[in-house]
């Protein structure tokens, strides 16, 4: 069952990528918003609106990973589903030990994929009302270069 006005957040410097997630994650009830690098994440996002996010781990300037450990070492808790054409298993290592629900290689089923975002959403729900979650914005000045 879909969280109602559930929104999932894509953070992926490929537009197709993005395009197709969008897509895919509509076809399935939910909101969406897309982002192309973690600087625009960081720049607009509206993350007390995110129920989860789908953030790939290689992008130009700041890396994905590198975005979800500023974002969870500052107390923001916001599930995370991570997709990547070029991981290996340290790196989902990485990704699990900081918290993230998932670590997907592209590419992936779908139905896979919708498997994670749920999981992500369900663990959000769970958390949800305990404090930690808080705007971006003052990541901005400690994540950007």
């Amino acid at each position: 069952m879909i969280e109602r006005e559930a929104t999932v957040f894509v953070i992926d410097d490929d537009p197709s990528v993005r395009r197709g997630l969008e897509r895919l994650l509509r076809s399935a009830g939910y909101l969406v918003e897309l982002f192309a690098s973690s600087r625009e994440f960081l720049e607009r996002a509206q993350c007390d609106q995110a129920a989860c996010l789908v953030l790939d781990v290689r992008m130009p300037g700041q890396s994905g990973l590198e975005l979800y450990e500023s974002l969870v070492g500052g107390g923001y808790d916001i599930p995370t589903v991570f997709i990547t054409g070029h991981g290996d298993i340290g790196m989902a290592v990485r990704a699990m030990k900081v918290g993230a629900v998932d670590f997907l290689p592209k590419p992936f089923d779908d139905e896979v994929f919708l498997d994670a975002v749920r999981g992500a959403i369900a663990a959000r729900s769970r958390s949800r009302g305990d404090g930690k979650r808080r705007h971006p914005e003052s990541f901005r000045s400690s994540s950007q270069e």
